[in-house]
């Protein structure tokens, strides 16, 4: 625990004082069930099409620290998804000339998604992180930096990275981020879902990889992706906003799986996360002197700290998408609670037929897909993925 100077801590309780402000969000649902029905107003959709919407809503109790999604070797809870149903996550941002053009196209197909940030990119743009709460999606973290071996650190520097990321996106965001979490690279262990069941944060892994962090051409990206939806019959599906084929790509990606009868889910959580008041402390005057970042600031603003500096790509409009803003009026969306019980993280989950990693695994490996190109892989490899990954031991999953 750190010591803190009295100045220090009198600035802790200010932002204490705002993050409880912004904690209103979180809804009280009233019941002590398993699992309840209630109805949520949402924005409908101006499309001419129709659009994709949100089929439903899962609001989660992570008082338990659950664990979703298939790759995992841990145990894990029953997915919440039903056949054609999708969630849609995106990871790393925000990255404001990707992450907006996403957005946008999200507003164009008026559907939502979960956006796992890095806490030192929402330092360094703090107004998209607040701009993606403003339309209507969910908020969760992916640690301060994205260490690419997590789960290689020692104990207190993991938790430390993971604890430093939400106490960056919550003061970034007013107290609006949801615990929620993922591991970069999805290598988790059970040591530290076991800190993040004792802390309330539920984790999510995936059921889709799109592999956008490999594929640099938008079409290929689109036709990957989609297929390994329909192979799998949905998912919790990865992407990442900060490529920019994935933001070239989500157009197709979402105009094929509305004809293809997909639904999506969108995930919220009952409560916002409480950052830890020393972390709070210690980052809020960073924070204060970059948001928002002026002048000469915009354009040196902490630029990209985890994967090397990148000048903006500028992405053209996808068939307008710029121009459309969020819908107006109102309907109503089923909303589901889930309160999972509590479950122990120490050992592997037993497998059980084509479930959990080995079926995204087979599902992956069934769809037949050419090999990167040459350009694919030399652009893979000015990424993230630049680092080996079999010296870290980590999955093929960015």
């Amino acid at each position: 625990m750190l010591t803190l100077k009295p100045i220090v801590t009198r600035l802790a309780a200010a932002a204490a004082i705002m993050l409880a402000a912004g904690s209103a969000h979180a809804a009280d649902s009233g019941a002590a069930t398993s699992a309840s029905i209630g109805a949520a107003k949402a924005t409908s959709c101006d499309a001419k099409d129709g659009g994709l919407g949100v089929d439903r809503i899962v609001e989660i109790d992570t008082s338990t620290g659950p664990l979703y999604g298939a790759l995992s070797r841990y145990e894990r809870e029953k997915s919440f998804l039903a056949p054609k149903e999708v969630v849609l996550t995106f990871d790393d941002g925000p990255m404001p000339w990707i992450t907006r053009s996403i957005l946008d196209t999200l507003d164009r197909f008026c559907t939502k998604a979960t956006f796992f940030s890095v806490g030192r990119m929402a330092v360094a743009y703090p107004q998209m992180v607040r701009d993606v709460l403003a339309r209507g999606h969910t908020l969760g973290g992916h640690t301060w930096s994205h260490p690419l071996n997590l789960k290689r650190l020692k104990g207190d520097k993991a938790i430390d990275q993971i604890e430093r990321g939400f106490a960056a996106l919550a003061l970034t965001s007013g107290g609006r981020v949801s615990p929620f979490f993922r591991f970069p690279g999805l290598s988790d262990n059970p040591t530290m879902l076991e800190a993040l069941q004792k802390r309330g944060i539920a984790t999510f892994t995936v059921d889709v990889v799109s592999d956008d962090s490999f594929i640099a051409s938008p079409s290929r990206l689109a036709k990957v992706t989609v297929d390994r939806v329909v192979a799998r019959n949905g998912g919790i599906v990865l992407f990442h906003d900060i490529k920019a084929a994935t933001a070239k790509a989500l157009p197709v990606i979402l105009t094929e799986l509305r004809q293809r009868g997909f639904k999506v889910v969108h995930m919220r959580s009952e409560a916002m996360l409480k950052p830890l008041p020393e972390l709070v402390a210690e980052l809020q005057p960073l924070i204060a002197k970059k948001d928002p970042p002026r002048g000469g600031d915009v354009k040196r603003a902490a630029m990209l700290p985890f994967y090397g500096a990148v000048g903006p790509e500028r992405l053209p409009p996808q068939g307008g998408l710029a121009a459309q803003g969020p819908a107006t009026t109102e309907d109503r969306i089923t909303v589901e609670v889930l309160r999972p019980e509590a479950r122990d993280r120490l050992a592997p989950r037993k497998k059980s037929g084509s479930s959990g990693a080995a079926a995204v695994t087979a599902n992956a490996g069934d769809l037949a897909t050419p090999p990167p190109t040459r350009r694919e892989r030399k652009a893979a490899k000015s990424w993230s993925t630049k680092v080996s990954r079999e010296r870290l031991n980590r999955t093929l999953v960015d």
